[in-house]
């Protein structure tokens, strides 16, 4: 994608994130995202062929860095020290849900956090898979990856209607200890 086609993008994404602090997803038009983002209609279906597949490219921008293997320093945390455990890598989710805040509530809060949860839930899935060899628990694979996964989307919302008052950290810790599962430190391969 060249500067010019990202550019764009990057306009749709912040014109439909300024839309869902005001409105909620199922009274956002393209029209809508269209008008804020100052762009034309072709343009808009050159990148996205509905709503919400903008509202799954948004989660997966956002995600892909997220959920990546390898923990880097950046302005709000820095686990880049850190052996990458379970744990360190649930608080790195927080910390940039956190800074992604206004983002969150606006796509939590309507019809749309349906959505944004389920490809939540894939990729956590994805990533709790990789410490399934440590997880000790007579259960079949499928449900342990079923369960943690929801549960931490919960923990999440919890999170979230609290306003965030808890330490992505604490946050974490508090998942792991009631997930049974705070012994559980992983290495990545």
């Amino acid at each position: 994608m060249d500067r010019r086609q990202q550019k764009t993008r990057d306009a749709i994404f912040r014109a439909f994130s300024s839309l869902l602090e005001t409105k909620r997803y199922g009274n956002i038009t393209v029209q809508e995202i269209i008008d804020e983002a100052n762009i034309g209609r072709s343009t808009f279906y050159a990148h996205f062929d509905t709503k919400d597949e903008l509202l799954k490219a948004m989660c997966t921008n956002l995600f892909s860095h997220v959920f990546s293997d390898e923990l880097i320093s950046e302005k709000t945390h820095d686990f880049s020290g850190t052996n990458n455990g379970l744990e360190a890598r649930l608080s790195h989710i927080l910390h940039h849900l956190k800074d992604s805040e206004k983002d969150m509530v606006g796509i939590l809060s309507c019809e749309s956090g349906e959505l944004f949860m389920k490809y939540f839930k894939e990729y956590l899935s994805e990533m709790f898979s990789r410490y399934l060899s440590e997880i000790k628990v007579n259960a079949p694979a499928d449900f342990i990856l079923y369960h943690l996964s929801g549960s931490f989307a919960e923990t999440v919302k919890w999170w979230i209607d609290h306003k965030m008052k808890c330490t992505p950290e604490e946050t974490a810790r508090y998942y792991m200890e009631v997930s049974c599962i705070a012994g559980i430190t992983g290495t990545d391969e």
